[in-house]
């Protein structure tokens, strides 16, 4: 008896669609790429760019470890295609600390302690930025609901929220002024 041939599980390099010249914004340089069209924003930063300080977690929108900010507002890169993100401007880590100094939110996770691991903690940092910059969190329980999206396996939470309110706070205080 003969046994049927079964077709290739992956289809052979000539017959994938082209890859597509797209421009990102990173960390304020432009920086061109060339990709498939199905190449995830993460992958684009990490394996593309070098930016290796996004974390890929679960890879399935989940955990918030590949959080950064485009546009200003917080994105699971892992579910985002980088070619709907051409011209955007994006911020990984790498690109919170300005000048040879650490954004107000690294220095606040070193100060309380906002991390054990520190692998969620660039999805944790970036995701807290764009809260901050959303203006919604006033509370200790609207900070922990509107970062309900970032997990840190290791349990830093009340530290985080910390972090966060004393960067709130200080923000509030220089606007008051």
């Amino acid at each position: 008896m003969e046994r049927p041939t079964q077709e290739p599980l992956r289809p052979h390099p000539s017959e994938l669609p082209a890859k597509r010249a797209v421009t990102l914004h990173v960390n304020g340089v432009e920086r061109p790429v060339s990709i498939r069209p199905w190449t995830t924003l993460l992958d684009a930063l990490r394996e593309y760019l070098d930016l290796t300080g996004t974390k890929k977690g679960c890879d399935h929108g989940q955990c918030g470890a590949c959080t950064v900010l485009v546009d200003g507002r917080r994105v699971v890169s892992c579910l985002t295609l980088a070619v709907m993100k051409d011209g955007a401007e994006i911020t990984t880590i790498e690109g919170l600390a300005t000048e040879g100094r650490l954004h107000p939110l690294q220095e606040a996770f070193v100060a309380h302690d906002g991390f054990q691991c520190g692998y969620c903690t660039p999805g944790q940092i970036c995701s807290a930025a764009g809260l901050i910059a959303e203006g919604h969190a006033k509370t200790a329980a609207e900070i922990r609901e509107l970062m309900s999206g970032n997990i840190c396996r290791c349990g830093c939470y009340p530290n985080i929220v910390a972090a966060i309110e004393e960067v709130i706070g200080h923000s509030q205080k220089e606007a008051a002024e």
